[in-house]
């Protein structure tokens, strides 16, 4: 009898167990992730208009559909949850924010959009990495010119007191140290190992950018 019992509570345990994963999986907030990781813009419609779901659901990573979708590289759902009121502030674990996302994949109009809805352009995340860092360091110029239209210092120091020119000379980006050039930044500033931008873009192997430096330096 008493086999019979443990048989039958540990039957009925697995049973409201799983009842309650399969209502967990089929709630809204956790089929908005899925349409948006998906790239199902209607199924998130409906979820949304319909449904009631979040619109600033968040992942475990603590990532928003927002951000899902700019990281997707989906920009008809990014412009639809912008268009909806979607909180581009959202941060996610490791405080970066959907600017800093679509800096990264260096999409200028999604960058536009972000900033006119009131994106936080000196927001930081956990390692004090702005928008424009992520833009410099991945030679996305475009985006880089527009961060510096909107406001942000050229100069600005960095964690290990890097400049963006100090980024963008580093990773390789000749087009985007010329534009920093222009724009007024100062190649002789030095980071806390004492090494300039030319500098650091030899020790990195970088050639054109050292030749370019060289000349600018030179004139």
């Amino acid at each position: 009898m008493k086999l019979m019992t443990r048989t039958f509570s540990l039957g009925l345990c697995l049973l409201l167990c799983g009842a309650a994963s399969a209502q967990q999986a089929d709630n809204p907030h956790s089929l908005s992730l899925a349409a948006v990781r998906a790239g199902n813009l209607a199924k998130l419609q409906n979820l949304i208009e319909q449904q009631g779901a979040n619109m600033n659901s968040r992942n475990r990573p603590g990532e928003s559909l927002l951000m899902m979708a700019i990281k997707a590289g989906n920009t008809e759902i990014a412009e639809y949850l912008l268009n909806k009121g979607a909180n581009v502030n959202v941060a996610n674990t490791s405080k970066v924010t959907p600017l800093m996302a679509a800096a990264y994949n260096g999409d200028l109009n999604l960058c536009k959009r972000l900033l006119e809805k009131e994106a936080d352009i000196n927001a930081v995340d956990q390692l004090k990495k702005t928008a424009i860092v992520y833009a410099a360091g991945m030679g996305k110029t475009d985006v880089v010119a527009l961060l510096l239209e909107r406001g942000v210092d050229v100069n600005a120091r960095y964690p290990n007191q890097l400049t963006i020119l100090m980024w963008a000379a580093g990773a390789g980006y000749v087009n985007t140290v010329a534009l920093l050039m222009q724009k007024g930044a100062d190649a002789g500033l030095l980071d806390n190992r004492g090494k300039t931008a030319l500098q650091i873009a030899d020790e990195a192997g970088h050639l054109d950018v050292k030749n370019f430096l060289t000349e600018i330096a030179a004139k």
